[in-house]
């Protein structure tokens, strides 16, 4: 049975997916009757997170899973490989930006429409990504999911690229007040290369994290807050030979353990459970295994 983490985990992930089709849908139409490259660049990275944000879903449904004889660790790496198609689908998009800005500037193109829907649209999606963002945080940050935290770091870019946007369109506005001021016409497509650079820094930071994690890579002060949870455990001599890795939001820890080698087996695995005890209070919810070895006997 589902816990109740991976039930809110399900939960924010479907709302988040039905937000990004709301806003999607929304600036495609307004984009496409105000001729607007900046509102299009912003409902094709709408788009971007619409997709995404099912694969958010697909994933945390997926990861949820228990583990099964071909996946002993679980099925949390869905999460992991989640938020690599995340990044390959950004920088797909960022490239399409660029050009489409890049063109516009050198060749001219549609004339665009500012109107009230223009504006209406722009803050719009920034109350519904600052919301989504907060939520998905939270969220992501209770229950260690990295999928969820790659959703909310694309709601959260929304923001500002959305900032972006309206700046641009102002730029064009003012231009059209101030025929002196005409270089402000091309805010728009400048708006849209900005949206396609923080896109781009978005791009870099979690294509990185999901390579390490693919990779198992350690976390940083990982094996010494280990090392000190251990170390506080009677008759703990010493931890080492330590392993970690995270498969979606579960650590799993391996870890030897010096003892006495006088002590029994029972009073052995009860030094081994107390360990197990005091990492778990370091790192709730991580997946602990702990191999007691005697220490060498004292020299005569």
């Amino acid at each position: 049975m589902p816990s109740h983490s991976d039930e809110r985990k399900k939960s924010v992930a479907l709302t988040s997916l039905a937000a990004a089709v709301a806003l999607t849908l929304f600036k495609i139409a307004v984009g496409w009757l105000t001729g607007s490259l900046g509102i299009l660049a912003e409902a094709a990275h709408s788009g971007l997170d619409l997709v995404a944000a099912a694969a958010t879903y697909f994933a945390v449904r997926t990861a949820a899973r228990p583990p099964d004889t071909d996946h002993r660790y679980g099925h949390g790496k869905v999460e992991n490989l989640s938020a690599l198609f995340e990044t390959v689908l950004l920088l797909a998009t960022c490239v399409w930006i660029v050009y489409a800005a890049i063109d516009r500037l050198l060749h001219g193109g549609v004339e665009v429409e500012i109107t009230v829907w223009s504006f209406a649209v722009m803050i719009t999606s920034i109350a519904i990504d600052w919301s989504r963002s907060r939520a998905l945080y939270k969220v992501a940050k209770e229950t260690n999911s990295q999928a969820l935290e790659a959703d909310a770091l694309h709601f959260e870019t929304d923001i500002w690229s959305s900032s972006v946007v309206i700046a641009g369109l102002l730029c064009v506005q003012a231009s059209r007040w101030w025929p002196a001021a005409s270089w402000l016409r091309h805010g728009d497509a400048l708006a849209a290369l900005a949206v396609a650079g923080i896109a781009s820094i978005v791009t870099i930071r979690l294509g990185m994290r999901t390579i390490h994690a693919l990779m198992d890579a350690a976390p940083a002060d990982m094996e010494a807050r280990i090392i000190q949870a251990a170390s506080t455990v009677p008759g703990v001599i010493d931890c080492h030979n330590l392993r970690f890795r995270y498969s979606g939001s579960t650590l799993f820890v391996d870890a030897h353990v010096t003892m006495d080698g006088a002590l029994t087996l029972a009073a052995a695995h009860e030094i081994a459970d107390m360990v197990e005890h005091a990492v778990r209070s370091e790192l709730p919810g991580a997946d602990i295994t702990v191999h007691a070895e005697p220490a060498p006997p004292a020299a005569p």
